[in-house]
């Protein structure tokens, strides 16, 4: 408080009582104080209590984009476990692949005073962490890389795990392949596309551009999409999808449909092995991704200060059934 009076010109009270949110400000000067504040990197500590009690000591959050997602879900188990090891509370909130809300929970988090962060971030422009970072926040980025800042980072290997549906798919006997991915604009959904493309173009096969269809998806444009892959002159006889929520929407489309394509899904899911054919998913340790990032920021928390890490799991093929039929 007594850097942001000095920056902003003004006595200590004047910015107790603009961070206590006090009448008798001028507008003027609570906004310059307000100013001060965020070029120094400060946050307002949110989770401490009349007795200056800090409530929130040895807790860390997870910011990821849907709790509601089985994926992460069992991300946040993982990390819980790690947490837990460390004698530490989790905190978690979805951002719902908005890159607003993901920079309100993140600050907010800070302002509570959490020790470390896991952000599965939802936007690629992170800058406005940077105060944060200086003044000691730790944080560690799953699933997608952070934007223009420098920061731990645990990923799957998107683009690989693609381009080997696309090899099996191809050892099977078919040349004509569709891809229904996520947004464009989302990491995991372009690492997918390129492994797509280079699946193609490794195997021998024609990269069709009409055969591709990016999100975002509802059941609607699922459906469309397959009608549009599956009835051409000269149709897909194979799919593979970006995740594991497009494939359960091909699948529901896919149900009343006379001649079931091939399909290759990326993550695995509940129950995939008990569907006819049982469903052939690019999967990956969703658990062992967590456990890496949290045990990344408790390495952090615990004084490691080397250079940011990038690790990158493997994925595996898990052949069931649909993968495996002909064209």
């Amino acid at each position: 408080m007594v850097d942001v009076a000095r920056v902003a010109g003004v006595s200590l009270k004047t910015v107790s009582r603009v961070v206590n949110r006090k009448t008798g400000v001028h507008p003027t000067t609570a906004q310059r104080v307000r100013v001060a504040i965020d070029q120094l990197g400060f946050r307002r500590n949110a989770g401490v209590d009349d007795a200056s009690r800090d409530l929130s000591t040895g807790t860390i959050a997870v910011v990821t984009e849907d709790m509601g997602n089985p994926f992460y879900s069992t991300l946040i188990c993982a990390v819980q476990e790690v947490a837990r090891r460390h004698d530490r509370q989790v905190l978690a909130a979805s951002s719902d692949e908005d890159p607003v809300r993901e920079r309100e929970l993140i600050l907010d988090f800070c302002s509570r005073q959490v020790e470390g962060l896991v952000v599965v971030p939802a936007g690629v422009r992170h800058g406005y962490l940077v105060p944060q970072i200086r003044a000691g926040a730790k944080l560690v980025f799953v699933d997608r890389p952070a934007g223009d800042i420098a920061a731990d980072t645990v990923l799957v290997d998107n683009a690989g795990g693609v381009a080997v549906a696309v090899r099996h798919l191809a050892r099977h006997g078919h040349r004509r392949l569709a891809y229904l991915g996520d947004a464009r604009h989302i990491f995991t959904a372009a690492e997918r596309l390129r492994g797509f493309r280079e699946g193609c173009s490794g195997s021998g096969l024609r990269f069709d551009h009409q055969l591709v269809a990016m999100g975002p998806h509802d059941q609607w444009s699922i459906t469309a999409a397959l009608r549009h892959a599956l009835r051409r002159a000269a149709p897909a006889t194979a799919i593979v999808t970006g995740n594991n929520r497009i494939t359960v929407m091909v699948l529901r489309a896919l149900a009343e449909w006379p001649d079931q394509p091939a399909l290759v899904g990326f993550d695995d899911f509940e129950l995939a092995d008990l569907l006819e054919p049982k469903v052939s998913v690019i999967a990956h340790d969703v658990a062992a991704l967590g456990r890496a990032a949290a045990d990344l920021l408790f390495a952090r928390l615990n004084g490691e200060d080397s250079r940011p890490h990038r690790l990158t799991l493997p994925v595996r093929l898990i052949a069931r059934g649909s993968g495996e039929l002909r064209p």
